[in-house]
């Protein structure tokens, strides 16, 4: 894969922007991409830089800040359709064939491979438009295919669910239904104790160290001009942000912290929304939960919106976008059935 396509790959699946030298390290890391050359993240920066030069709006990259490089919403689809709750979601050819989703598609070919092995992600796109499971209009499908797996991994790694693939190293891709049970256990039982342990520094920690954690929440999951409000303000409004959709829709949110223990109920909804200021949203994150009451004030239709954010979620979204933890890809040799 060539290193711009690998920086593709990355990003699409980080669902974020990213600095270029962190772009680097994961094509590195994930070995999308080798090079013998000693600044690698140099030439990462240089060729998505005269991509933008020369592609202009049609790139697929935009720069968003000093090094910063991320995915152009108007030439790439960040949401993929492997995030839909059902699969495999099946469409219609013209020819009335079926064709699957990007991870769909994957799942199946790897299942019909018979022997359980692990399958590169280029062969799997390959066989894949080879037998018109998937239409993609895009130049770089293989990179597509990949980072839509990586992507769902992360995320249902992230939310405690068991995930659909296993990352082998080199581009290698295999079925977590593959893995031995004792080490799927294993897997599981130790990703929510991270989960877990996170939460509870989150619990820990001062009222305006957890303000400042939300803050940093907030930012890696995408949104713009996050500030702390003063300590002082009485608006009950600990940290404000904007929410940047598709590079074109703005949402002013306003978030209340509350590193509880006891449940968030309705006059805390309440007062966050008669805080709000205009053209405002706002957000609730807790350590701990919501009452019914809360979820109900939440979300009624008259009046403005207001999102609840509960502890486990937030735990989980800490994971996920490795604050406080690291995800890790390990090697795992498993003896063949016969010996010699």
């Amino acid at each position: 894969m060539k290193a711009i396509d690998a920086a593709f790959a990355v990003l699409q699946a980080a669902g974020k922007p990213l600095p270029y030298r962190e772009i680097a390290e994961q094509v590195l890391r994930q070995e999308l991409w080798s090079t013998e050359g000693k600044t690698p993240w140099a030439t990462i920066n240089t060729q998505l830089s005269r991509d933008i030069k020369k592609q202009g709006k049609d790139s697929r990259f935009v720069r968003v800040g000093p090094g910063q490089y991320a995915l152009n919403s108007d030439t790439t689809s960040i949401k993929f359709a492997g995030e839909q709750p059902n699969f495999p979601e099946t469409m219609t050819n013209d020819d009335g064939g079926a064709r699957l989703t990007f991870t769909a598609a994957a799942e199946h070919l790897l299942k019909e491979s018979g022997d359980d092995e692990p399958l590169h992600y280029g062969r799997i796109t390959e066989r894949a438009l080879k037998l018109k499971l998937i239409h993609t209009e895009g130049r770089t499908p293989a990179a597509t295919m990949y980072a839509a797996i990586l992507s769902e991994i992360r995320r249902q790694e992230a939310r405690g669910e068991t995930p659909r693939f296993v990352q082998h190293g080199r581009g290698m891709v295999g079925l977590f239904s593959w893995l031995p049970s004792e080490v799927a256990g294993i897997i599981e039982e130790r990703n929510r104790e991270v989960r877990q342990s996170l939460l509870d520094r989150a619990r820990s920690i001062s009222p305006a160290e957890f303000a400042n954690l939300v803050g940093v929440l907030l930012a890696a999951m995408g949104f713009e001009d996050v500030e702390q409000t003063p300590i002082s303000a009485d608006d009950g409004i600990d940290v404000r942000g904007t929410l940047v959709v598709g590079g074109a829709v703005r949402i002013r949110m306003a978030v209340q912290a509350k590193r509880w223990k006891n449940n968030v109920r309705k006059p805390i909804v309440q007062q966050v929304r008669g805080s709000l200021g205009a053209h405002e949203q706002g957000l609730i994150i807790t350590t701990s939960d919501f009452s019914k009451g809360a979820r109900g004030e939440a979300n009624r239709s008259d009046a403005a919106p207001v999102a609840l954010m509960n502890g486990e979620r937030m735990a989980a979204l800490l994971a996920e976008y490795e604050i406080g933890a690291s995800i890790k890809n390990y090697k795992l040799f498993v003896l063949d059935e016969q010996g010699g």
